[in-house]
């Protein structure tokens, strides 16, 4: 289904032939009812699931910066590939909206561009989608990643992909930072062509940090709250910061604190697999750092193992080094494919 925002919708009158269509559908008809708010599940990642009301207004200030952003005209097309229960979906929509965009919906799946043989102005998608659509990421001109952080082993695959052989200069590529309570994301880190490292934030918004090094964000035109976050930054200045990492994922072992999505980085250049470092409790330590690996052992893994932290090592210390590498066939996941943290420290714990 195409849906031409450059036309006057009515949704009364479209024919849904799938039960996702359905479902945009229906929050269309939500979107063209007299009440101002819209309802939204957030993904649970930082906390427990919940539904809250969003401000139809609040939305479509946040859809004109992400366009603004992008320079996106009236009549670009955009592809549709989030669930819309979740504000990750319900924004592409609201984007095609406001900038009366021609909206191409496809059923969300890990390879949303397998039937796609035309070129698309705008998309959003997640790292998996992403991981599993490299040999088409050339048809898009914009892509917004989003709902995990981008692995350095990933945009070293987005790189290859696009760049042996014919370059695409006109496809660009960038990760998001934003939460369900900024509507989607506040800032966007471009990761393709040019690869940045710090994210630079829209118009409007101001960013700063509390005692504890975490970022705080005012966003009048999308929150009249000031948003305090738990992710630990460094700032460049007032308009561009980068994600250290979570705060309450920081590992104090001896009493070295210790930023596991920092080694993590590192680590994924040369490890594909799924892994994370924990802190469990030790004795003389407090906590101690290890490295669990989903999967099983292999001989190519032990080798890029041991790449990888001599590289942590002289990144590092050798205190940054794991005391100990477990192997878990499985990762404990959110319903959003996000790992889920506590519950795989439970299981080692």
């Amino acid at each position: 289904m195409i849906i031409d925002f450059t036309q006057n919708i009515n949704p009364e009158s479209l024919s849904p032939q799938t039960e996702f269509e359905e479902k945009v559908i229906s929050f269309l008809k939500e979107w063209h009812s007299g009440t101002p708010t819209v309802s939204v599940q957030t993904s649970g990642s930082t906390g427990t699931p919940k539904v809250f009301e969003i401000e139809k207004n609040k939305m479509l200030n946040s859809a004109r910066m992400t366009c603004d952003f992008l320079n996106l005209k009236e009549g670009n097309t955009a592809l549709l590939c989030l669930p819309v229960e979740y504000i990750s979906g319900k924004m592409m929509v609201v984007r095609a909206l406001e900038r009366k965009l021609k909206l191409i919906i496809t059923p969300p799946s890990i390879k949303p561009l397998e039937e796609l043989d035309q070129e698309i102005d705008f998309c959003a998608m997640s790292p998996l989608q992403v991981e599993n659509s490299l040999k088409h990421l050339h048809f898009i001109r914009n892509l917004i990643i989003g709902g995990a952080q981008v692995s350095e082993s990933l945009q070293s695959k987005i790189h290859t992909h696009l760049s042996s052989g014919i370059h695409y200069p006109s496809t660009r590529i960038y990760e998001t930072y934003g939460m369900s309570e900024t509507l989607s994301h506040i800032a966007l880190k471009q990761i393709y062509p040019v690869s940045e490292e710090y994210f630079s934030v829209f118009d409007g918004i101001e960013i700063n940090m509390d005692e504890r090094g975490c970022l705080k964000i005012s966003a009048p035109n999308l929150n009249p709250e000031m948003l305090q976050t738990n992710d630990l930054v460094e700032l460049k200045h007032t308009g561009q910061f980068k994600f250290l990492g979570r705060f309450d994922n920081v590992i104090n072992s001896g009493g070295l604190k210790i930023h596991p999505e920092e080694l993590e980085r590192v680590l994924h250049r040369y490890i594909a697999r799924e892994f994370a470092f924990l802190g469990i409790k030790d004795e003389k330590l407090g906590q101690k750092l290890v490295l669990v690996i989903e999967g099983d052992q292999t001989k190519d893994l032990t080798s890029q193992l041991d790449e990888a932290l001599k590289e942590a090592e002289k990144t590092f210390s050798k205190n940054h080094l794991p005391k100990t590498i477990h192997f878990i066939p499985v990762f404990p996941r959110i319903p959003n494919g996000k790992l889920n943290r506590k519950e795989l420290l439970h299981l080692l714990q």
